[in-house]
């Protein structure tokens, strides 16, 4: 009887233990509140915020709405319809404003398709990718010939790599778990129904 009593007293001392440290340590004093509260209140510094010097009027959005009745469009003015000139005035104002603002300079200079491979130079790269697949691998090649490495996909193939990395895969699927395993299937499940009606 008297052990039991003993036990429980304990739990009860340790069990307020345990909240007394709780307390304090949620507990927010006076001196770290001030100092969030003071941290509000600085105001930022002038390199922080954006400059709108070229920007400094109202942007007026109306919201969409219904075509106007009065307003016909200019597809189905007659050809000698007063109207017509109107039109005429407004639309180079647009056009201008579009060429004058400046946009930002590309992240990457601008990529154009060059059409510049003849027939003698495919047969080179399906001859060369034959010989030595290992050497002549597809980014060798697009650099060689200067096009893509998806035109040198097009072009030719190596089926004995292929096959070789398919090997290594399935080694490698081999140490795979359940789990693991289950995923991928259902991820190629999931990859199969792309674009099929539900």
């Amino acid at each position: 009887m008297h052990t039991t009593l003993r036990i429980s007293h304990s739990l009860q001392q340790t069990g307020q233990q345990c909240l007394r440290s709780l307390q304090q340590q949620q507990c927010r004093h006076v001196s770290s509140f001030r100092r969030t509260k003071k941290m509000l209140l600085v105001q930022p510094d002038p390199s922080f915020t954006d400059k709108t010097g070229s920007q400094d009027h109202i942007i007026y959005n109306p919201p969409s709405s219904a075509p106007n009745v009065y307003h016909t469009p200019l597809k189905f003015l007659p050809k000698d319809d007063p109207r017509r000139r109107l039109h005429t005035l407004l639309r180079p104002t647009a056009s201008t404003t579009a060429e004058t603002t400046s946009l930002p300079p590309p992240v990457r200079p601008i990529y154009e398709k060059k059409y510049h491979l003849k027939e003698a130079d495919i047969e080179e790269i399906r001859r060369l990718r034959a010989e030595d697949p290992r050497k002549w691998t597809r980014v060798r090649l697009a650099e060689k010939f200067e096009c893509s490495q998806f035109f040198v996909s097009l072009c030719c193939s190596a089926p004995q790599i292929k096959d070789e990395r398919q090997a290594e895969l399935e080694k490698i699927k081999e140490k795979w778990g359940r789990t693991k395993r289950e995923a991928r299937e259902d991820r190629q499940t999931r990859k199969q129904s792309w674009g099929k009606a539900v």
